[in-house]
């Protein structure tokens, strides 16, 4: 909605905002593993301890390349997914190649009351590729952080990596820029850890196995923008 200027006692005139709907469902995520009952007994170490941080290192895996490339299919919808995903607010000149200037017009295609808290999501491989880029005097243009545990940064805002984000290739979309606050994750009971005692017993071996229920949507998908590249 807008606000509008009146004149005394005139009518307000009406500016209702438009809203639509966005279903968030729940997709289970699971895995299991089986030891055997020896190796439970004899170990010198916190065995279940370690597979409690096993399991929680596969789930937030899993977890991280549905949110970024999931299709939607019996997963959440990622960040990068070509329907439900962010908005392509630039194309690259080339097919294989990132310019400085194209960085620039990607910063400003992210509308301003989204870009206080933006940052960019790329992959390493995509990193490496800016971090080459030159000026005419063969100067690097960026140089990374050297404040440890100061993230990087690209025109002033934060650079994280994934290695699920999408290598820099034709027609792929390598760059996310914008407020990721507006990507909504529903965690319907937090992770389930499972100790299964009986199930294996015949074969001398304890099951253990963790499940979880979410989903993950872009609920406003100009607060997140594309960088996309030219096609072959």
């Amino acid at each position: 909605g807008s606000a509008s200027w009146i004149d005394e006692e005139a009518a307000l005139p009406e500016s209702d905002p438009a809203f639509a709907q966005v279903s968030i469902g729940a997709y289970k995520l699971a895995t299991m593993l089986k030891v055997s009952e020896e190796l439970l007994n004899d170990s010198v170490f916190d065995l279940e301890g370690y597979i409690a941080k096993e399991f929680g290192r596969r789930i937030g895996s899993k977890e991280e390349e549905a949110f970024l490339i999931g299709d939607g299919t019996g997963k959440p919808t990622g960040i990068f997914h070509t329907t439900g995903g962010g908005t392509v607010g630039v194309t690259a000149a080339a097919a294989a190649a990132i310019t400085a200037d194209e960085l620039i017009d990607l910063f400003y295609q992210l509308r301003a009351p989204y870009r206080k808290n933006a940052c960019f999501i790329m992959n390493d491989a995509t990193v490496k590729a800016i971090r080459k880029l030159k000026d005419t005097t063969g100067q690097y243009l960026w140089q990374p952080s050297l404040t440890a545990g100061t993230p990087d940064t690209i025109l002033n805002r934060p650079v994280f990596t994934s290695s699920f984000a999408p290598i820099l290739k034709a027609s792929a979309t390598p760059i996310a820029f914008g407020d990721f606050s507006y990507y909504w994750i529903a965690d319907r009971q937090g992770r389930s850890f499972q100790r299964l005692n009986e199930l294996f017993a015949a074969t001398g071996q304890v099951g253990f196995k963790a499940t979880q229920r979410v989903d993950g949507k872009l609920i406003l998908p100009e607060a997140v923008q594309l960088l996309k590249m030219k096609s072959a």
